[in-house]
């Protein structure tokens, strides 16, 4: 198994403030994503060129209650309540080729998942947290052709992934068994955290 980034995860308290808040902050424009019916959620997407994106991913008030708790933490008071104070990178997904990859039951449940025409499987812990506290990455499988394929390129690129982390070894040992390729700096932190360096046509960003 080798695998690489997939997207970077940013919440917000609602879809208009996330993608004002990254728009903003990035001076490139976001494009519309769309509802994941299983989880109450919808999104907005940005290429981050090749195969990787980030999406930003709020709660839908127009979708009923899942019959779950949501991914990414979305429902727990924790996550609500940091969001109170804007947008956050909080996670992360590798793309893998298969879910036969080692310790699999530890990154959570694999769950078949669409949102319009696209298919993938996904990780998800039953209680909807953030794996790590968000810096170990969920696992996917696409289905379907990835989002970046139908993506404009708006020039955003990223440059490193920074995960902070009380127990960097256990990251690193984690990211060496999925055979991980691509930009990540694992460290030392008293919390999980996560910090994506970006570059973009006006110059670097940090999210």
């Amino acid at each position: 198994m080798t695998a690489h980034l997939d997207h970077l995860v940013v919440a917000a308290r609602t879809l208009e403030e996330g993608r004002a808040w990254l728009e903003g902050r990035l001076n490139v424009p976001t494009q519309p994503g769309g509802e994941h019916e299983r989880f109450g959620t919808h999104n907005v997407l940005l290429s981050l060129g090749g195969a990787a994106y980030l999406e930003v991913i709020a709660v839908n008030p127009q979708a009923p209650a899942p019959g779950r708790p949501r991914w990414f933490g979305l429902d727990t008071p924790e996550l609500r309540g940091r969001l109170e104070d804007g947008p956050l990178l909080i996670h992360w997904v590798a793309r893998v080729p298969d879910m036969n990859g080692p310790d699999l039951p530890t990154f959570g449940e694999p769950l078949d998942l669409s949102r319009g025409e696209n298919r993938w499987t996904l990780t998800v812990p039953g209680d909807g947290s953030l794996p790590g506290g968000g810096v170990r990455p969920s696992l996917i499988r696409w289905h379907t052709p990835p989002p970046p394929g139908r993506l404009p390129d708006a020039g955003v690129r990223l440059l490193t992934l920074r995960l902070g982390t009380p127990d960097p070894d256990g990251l690193r040992a984690v990211l060496d068994a999925l055979e991980f390729v691509g930009e990540v700096e694992v460290y030392e932190a008293p919390q999980p955290e996560l910090q994506a360096m970006l570059e973009t046509p006006e110059g670097p960003v940090t999210l």
